[in-house]
């Protein structure tokens, strides 16, 4: 689809790796309401999701986990981004960060500075789907693409299943 970002075509162009863009009715792009509608498993289903820490200067980290899993907010995302306190970013933070709104964000194409951490769970899938860098669309890539990306670190534990 013409939606997605150039940068992100290029660089899923670049890997060498089969990719699919998947057209999304905006209205469908949050995820249970998408794989509802268009019949993917949410076992399959990446969210990449924006955490902040919550005192003093505001550090950010993009953590993606797999739409079964509950990403463990409090303790393992806290402990390694060293903050006290941490929250989900809000949608206003998450669009000036990554240039995306919520329901389209994906860690393809994102700031070199931003760290991404991946749950382990979404490296053992066969295929997973990610935001198209939009609401109307989505990835389907392998997970190894994720593997690619510069900032990005597998992560034993970030979640558990919901």
């Amino acid at each position: 689809m013409s939606d997605t970002f150039p940068a992100i075509r290029e660089f899923l162009d670049s890997t060498g790796l089969e990719y699919e863009v998947m057209a999304c009715d905006p209205s469908l792009a949050d995820t249970n309401a998408f794989c509802e509608h268009y019949q993917i498993p949410m076992a399959n289903s990446a969210n990449a999701i924006l955490i902040k820490s919550k005192k003093g200067d505001p550090c950010f980290t993009l953590c993606v986990v797999l739409a079964t899993h509950r990403l463990d907010v409090n303790h393992s995302v806290r402990k390694k981004l060293g903050a006290r306190k941490v929250s989900f970013a809000s949608a206003e933070e998450t669009k000036e960060i990554t240039h995306m709104e919520i329901g389209g964000v994906t860690p393809v194409g994102l700031p070199t500075e931003l760290p991404i951490w991946v749950d382990e769970a979404v490296m053992r899938c066969d295929f997973i789907i990610l935001g198209g860098g939009n609401r109307s669309s989505k990835l389907r890539v392998s997970p190894h693409v994720l593997t690619l990306l510069p900032t990005v670190e597998v992560v034993a534990g970030l979640a558990s299943l919901a």
